[in-house]
């Protein structure tokens, strides 16, 4: 009964009991924990990436999560489309995929938005809310969270090809000009201005275009699961939950009826 229940203790505080494995631990950062092989982050273009987005923010110890941003950027880069970004910061993951594409040589636009200054409180649920915005000033404060566009804008200065939107989601959708969407990112650690651009950028997104969602696996983060679940049950699609923590959806093909 003791055993029983500081089990129940420890899971609902978001941990688990792993049994002790004779395989040896081979990677273990950003709440993944496995014995897989990871050899990507010994590939030279990987690390340059890494290393160029380390020097827009510090070096968040994410290598798997890059990995799979940068699989969707390739992946994404074939097709004709540009490339959004809702929830920046100072521009870790998009420096390390503008880095790795070479990006002005794509032809592709990348837009950038943000608040540039944390989390709008008018758009964070009733769920997210107070915990959301308590943790939000706190990383203000301390410098986790970017309190001005400046920085932000010299980061991005060595590409052209880039279109910095300053204000909050969903405000600001509309200054997104584009033909069609390629690659979407969505990081705003909250769900309304999240489903909202999916929403908006939905008929936007050419077919095979990836979606990365940040947060969609993290427990702290599950109100924003359950928006985009709901969502992409309206929308007739699944997201696949990666143990990195982020969800990817890829937009199906147009289905042609022929009669």
């Amino acid at each position: 009964m003791i055993k029983q229940a500081i089990r129940k203790l420890i899971e609902t505080s978001g941990y688990t009991i792993q049994k002790k494995t004779t395989a040896e631990v081979t990677y273990n950062q950003d709440g993944l924990i496995c014995t897989h092989n990871h050899d990507f982050m010994n590939d030279p273009s990987f690390c340059k990436a890494y290393e160029r987005g380390c020097r827009a923010a510090s070096d968040y110890q994410w290598h798997w999560r890059v990995h799979i941003g940068l699989w969707a950027a390739y992946t994404a880069s074939k097709l004709a489309g540009d490339f959004v970004e809702c929830g920046v910061n100072y521009g870790f993951l998009s420096s390390a995929i503008m880095e790795f594409l070479s990006w002005d040589s794509t032809g592709k636009l990348f837009y950038l938005l943000d608040t540039f200054q944390g989390l709008d409180p008018r758009h964070v649920s009733n769920d997210e809310s107070p915990l959301r915005m308590e943790r939000n000033e706190k990383w203000v404060k301390n410098g986790y969270y970017v309190s001005g566009v400046e920085s932000v804008e010299i980061n991005f200065s060595q590409w052209a090809n880039v279109r910095i939107i300053q204000g909050s989601v969903p405000e600001t959708l509309g200054q997104v000009e584009t033909q069609g969407i390629a690659y979407l990112h969505l990081d705003m650690n909250c769900s309304p201005p999240e489903v909202a651009a999916l929403n908006y950028f939905w008929d936007s997104l050419v077919p095979g275009a990836i979606v990365l969602l940040d947060d969609y696996g993290f427990l702290e983060h599950i109100a924003q699961k359950h928006a985009m679940d709901a969502l992409a049950k309206e929308k007739n699609v699944m997201i696949a939950s990666l143990p990195t923590g982020q969800g990817l959806l890829i937009k199906p093909p147009m289905i042609v009826s022929i009669i």
